[in-house]
């Protein structure tokens, strides 16, 4: 580990963001062909995204890359949150291997499915009315 930076180090150690969200106001998930798997769950308040928890089924490289996704998008707006790239996550992590940028690549993708899943919730607010039994 040593030779990864400050960035990539703490991305794969911080904990506090890894888990499921009980109520998710959007979920995302995607697998890769390497076989590891990314879900991600936001919650939202007033068009601002103000948490971002996943979980990992693979390497530490999807972990930093599902904390990275956390740690720059939480905060800022839903409409940011489109903007958001493997290559700012990849970036911001410096020393993520170029053989694991699919990492980034499934952790971003995996964003955009749960931030999809949020816009769909929004244009059918009624669904919400009915519980599913």
């Amino acid at each position: 580990m040593q030779e990864h930076s400050d960035n990539f180090q703490a991305m794969v150690s911080r904990t506090e963001r890894y888990g499921e969200l009980e109520h998710p106001d959007g979920f995302g998930s995607r697998t890769g062909e390497c076989g590891d798997t990314i879900n991600m769950y936001i919650s939202i308040r007033a068009n601002q995204i103000q948490m971002v928890t996943f979980t990992v089924n693979g390497c530490l490289n999807t972990v930093a890359c599902g904390n990275a996704v956390s740690y720059l998008m939480e905060g800022r707006s839903v409409q940011t949150g489109w903007d958001l790239s493997p290559d700012n996550v990849a970036d911001f992590l410096q020393t993520l291997p170029p053989d694991h940028f699919h990492c980034a690549e499934l952790a971003v993708g995996a964003f955009y499915k749960a931030l999809a899943n949020y816009n769909k919730g929004q244009t059918e607010k009624w669904k919400q009315v009915y519980s599913p039994r």
